[in-house]
């Protein structure tokens, strides 16, 4: 296929859509291109006025939309995507702009204007290039517009409102769709067709070999420039991601050089392109960032482990800026030390810094400061005292299995108060981000009782009473955890019908209720155990009660990069295992749940709902 290799160049890279409009999303799926879809919410409040042209002004809104798309998934994941797409279409008639209407009679002077006329549909798209350095980003936008000529027959007003009427026009620019019963409306197209359903997609193609595929010397006579490259262009330049034969790649590795008409900057004399010094004839591979902050990654979580340790965001939390001296004063520290490692934390994204001196992002105030309602502070503490010294053991258990290393060096139990707290402060943070998502992932108000096997500190079990009033929700865990719940309770108390009761799930018997909630416990433990709590669950579990089960569930997909450290968590410390629906499903049935669905609950946690059948 002709344009394999163009949208090839971004198949290995995060590609994003910073629009809703599913006519985009189709256009660039049909043409093989995978990417996310995150809509923008920039505010298109542009001032058309100020604009000289009518594709100035939608290129620039593009360029608007595809920015805060980057800049926000930066500042939440503190990595932005690889490339980010942006597009507005307008249509304009005698230099004025329509663009979706707000009502049917908005819609209905919009058609009357374009009802047996000529006009112009333009699509800005802004394709911009992130590169995020030392926890900065830096972006690089390429952008174009089409413009097509369409026009309308000579149109009844009978045959406006019954078109007006059938709800299509609202969401379309210029009040009409092309692609649906619009076309009916349409006499001829001059220009590219999908440019009018909302993205010009062969423009866009060309503009992504004048990026990726830069002329050489000897094709500048013989390629066209208003038109994609011919096959044979292509299958001289090699589309395959650091084979070292691309001319574009070797200077940032992110496909970002450019070439100009002239030709690569880096080419010698005619005859000699893409020699390197060597006089080999291949250009370096693509410099290798990615690979390398991975190498460096464990540096970055050791440096956020220690601010946290020493309570720096606990310092700077709701307060003025401070210098690098009056932060190490407070916390016992030297002012160099201090001074470095504040700086890594401002590359990382977690401090900002201003001639004032430090002061916590909003990032660290929510999740960094020890005290915040959604801290994961402990999370942090305990994975250096804890989880950071049973990864010395990963070669050990990837070596001799997990049985083996977990039977070499058993998890020390936990004895002392600060580490009962520690492991606690843990578990809380991580059900406090999930626990409303867990609560409302299925109707759960078929239930008038619930027992958390394992609730710890009643995070869901909280979330489970506020959005289900009438519901009475028991928590059971280990009495050394219930004796210190009241430390997680908003200002030491607990609402009316929420209870707390002690004890083994494995040796003691099970509180009555009409559901059971299993929220990451399972992954714990291997088969035999999993089948021995399940059934110490379905013998207590009437008929028509439930059984919830919130886990991590594999897909066949591949993992995305935040759920793998959870699954190498079991192999150096448990010898549980994460599992699959169907594994899942398996174990839930075979003791006696059925009608076991499945739901989302963001991006790290899925919740499972099975009723308890009538015995055989």
């Amino acid at each position: 296929m002709v344009l394999s290799p163009v949208i090839g160049k971004l198949l290995h890279k995060r590609v994003v859509l910073a629009s809703a409009s599913p006519r985009r999303r189709e256009i660039l799926s049909h043409a093989g291109l995978r990417f996310e879809v995150v809509p923008s919410r920039f505010k298109e409040k542009l001032d058309k006025a100020s604009f000289p042209t009518p594709y100035a002004y939608a290129i620039e809104t593009a360029k608007q939309k595809a920015l805060e798309v980057a800049r926000r998934m930066h500042q939440k994941d503190l990595r932005a995507p690889d490339v980010v797409i942006g597009a507005d279409t307008i249509v304009t008639i005698g230099g004025l702009i329509l663009e979706k209407p707000v009502d049917k009679q908005d819609a209905y002077r919009m058609l009357s204007r374009l009802n047996g006329k000529e006009h112009s549909v333009f699509t800005g798209v802004a394709i911009v290039h992130c590169c995020t350095t030392d926890a900065q980003l830096d972006l690089e936008v390429s952008e174009f517009h089409e413009e097509t000529t369409v026009k309308f027959s000579e149109l009844s007003e009978e045959l406006l409102w019954e078109y007006i009427d059938s709800g299509e026009p609202m969401d379309k620019a210029g009040g009409y769709g092309i692609q649906a019963l619009g076309g009916m409306l349409v006499e001829h197209v001059r220009g590219d067709f999908l440019n009018v359903v909302g993205f010009p997609l062969n423009h866009f193609c060309k503009k992504l070999v004048e990026l990726y595929y830069p002329p050489r010397r000897e094709d500048l006579q013989r390629v066209k420039h208003d038109s994609i490259p011919a096959v044979d262009t292509f299958e001289n330049l090699s589309d395959v991601e650091g084979s070292g034969s691309d001319p574009a790649q070797g200077d940032d590795g992110g496909g970002h050089g450019r070439a100009e008409a002239g030709g690569d900057k880096r080419q010698g004399p005619a005859g000699m392109q893409g020699t390197d010094s060597t006089g080999t004839g291949e250009s370096p591979p693509p410099f290798p960032a990615g690979l390398l902050e991975l190498i460096d990654g464990f540096k970055a979580s050791k440096a956020l482990f220690v601010a946290c340790k020493l309570n720096v965001f606990d310092v700077l939390k709701d307060g003025a800026p401070l210098k690098a001296m009056d932060i190490a004063g407070k916390i016992d520290a030297s002012v160099c030390g201090t001074e470095r490692l504040l700086d890594v934390c401002v590359a990382l994204g977690l401090l900002e810094k201003t001639d004032r001196g430090y002061r916590n992002t909003e990032l660290a105030d929510v999740h960094l400061a020890s005290d915040g309602e959604y801290s994961l502070h402990g999370l942090a503490m305990r994975s250096n005292d804890h989880f950071w010294n049973l990864f010395t053991d990963l070669e050990l258990a990837v070596r001799e299995g997990a049985s083996a290393a977990f039977g070499r060096k058993a998890e020390e139990p936990v004895q002392s108060k600060h580490k009962k707290l520690q492991f606690m402060r843990a578990m809380h943070g991580l059900a406090m981000l999930t626990a409303h998502q867990v609560a409302t992932a299925f109707d759960l108000s078929r239930f008038t009782s619930a027992c958390d096997l394992g609730g710890c500190t009643g995070a869901l079990a909280r979330a489970l009473t506020q959005e289900y009033p009438r519901l009475k929700v028991t928590v059971f865990d280990l009495p050394e955890v219930i004796e210190h719940v009241t430390c997680f309770q908003p200002e030491g108390r607990r609402p009316d019908w929420m209870s707390f009761t002690p004890g083994d799930f494995f040796k003691d018997d099970l509180p009555e209720a009409d559901l059971y909630i299993l929220s990451r416990i399972l992954h714990e433990w291997p088969d035999d155990k999993v089948c021995e709590l399940l059934s110490r669950v379905s013998s207590r579990c009437k008929p028509g009660g439930g059984i919830l089960v919130a886990e991590k569930v594999l897909e066949d997909k591949p993992a995305a990069r935040g759920s793998l450290p959870s699954s190498l968590n079991l192999l150096v410390r448990t010898q549980g295992r994460e599992r699959s629906l169907p594994e899942y499903r398996g174990l839930l049935e075979r003791h006696g749940f059925r009608d076991v669905r499945l739901a989302h609950a963001g991006d790290r946690l899925d919740v499972m709902l099975g009723t308890r059948a009538s015995p055989p």
